[in-house]
């Protein structure tokens, strides 16, 4: 069992987190990045993967000069996703029985993404895993104006859950994002879905455990 393992709430990232959507969100990339005819080094990913989705069509724009405005990028990078949420996206494996267990135990349960509210949605809806989030605890940061390099972003995700951030888990697959939460005062597990997002050194810096499946973690160790 986990030391101190009585914990109020839990925020969850979704893409490559909840579910197995990563993959389509770095092939949206790759499409912007051939469209561009560039390749770009693992610093400008990690800086590029920090971003929100307007900061992201802005970066590419203004570094590449590609498309008329930052808009254009957007919508680039977000052709075809909204057709796998809605048809191809799944529970990554343990998720389900995880989330249900915590939900079922009484403790306040969020998502926290970067993703497009309606992404969200469409996801959560698609893999039975909407009835555990309250829609007012389906957090879009990009369109509430977060960002998840701010540690402020956490504190703002405690208030909404009710919860002391140290008694607060955030389970994300994007290193900055548990470096940010940490400096908040949460507790942080690093949930493995890419090297783009997170070495599972780049992880091992900020999480307090690393996994690289929820089906490796105990919800009673986090409830008990």
């Amino acid at each position: 069992m986990l030391e101190e393992s009585l914990v109020a709430g839990f925020a969850f990232d979704m893409d490559g987190t909840l579910m197995n959507t990563i993959g389509a969100w770095h092939a949206a990339e790759q499409r912007v990045l051939r469209y561009a005819g560039v390749t770009i080094t693992k610093a400008e990913r990690d800086e590029l993967n920090a971003l929100t989705l307007q900061e992201a069509g802005a970066w590419f724009h203004e570094r590449y000069g590609i498309m008329d405005d930052a808009d254009e990028v957007v919508g680039l990078i977000l052709e075809n996703l909204l057709d796998f949420y809605r048809n191809d996206s799944e529970a990554n494996p343990g998720v389900a029985d995880f989330v249900s267990a915590v939900h079922g135990a009484g403790a306040p349960v969020c998502v926290l993404s970067s993703s497009p509210q309606l992404f969200l949605r469409t996801g959560l809806a698609r893999t039975g895993l909407k009835e555990y989030f309250p829609d007012h605890l389906v957090i879009s940061a990009e369109d509430r104006g977060w960002t998840k390099r701010d540690p402020k972003t956490f504190s703002h995700v405690c208030a909404l859950l009710g919860t002391d951030p140290a008694e607060t888990w955030l389970f994300d697959d994007s290193w900055y994002a548990l470096a940010s939460a940490r400096e908040a005062g949460l507790r942080t597990v690093g949930v493995f879905s890419s090297d783009g997002c997170g070495t599972h050194d780049e992880l091992a810096r900020y999480g307090d455990y690393v996994v690289d499946s929820f089906a490796e973690l105990d919800p009673t160790d986090f409830i008990a």
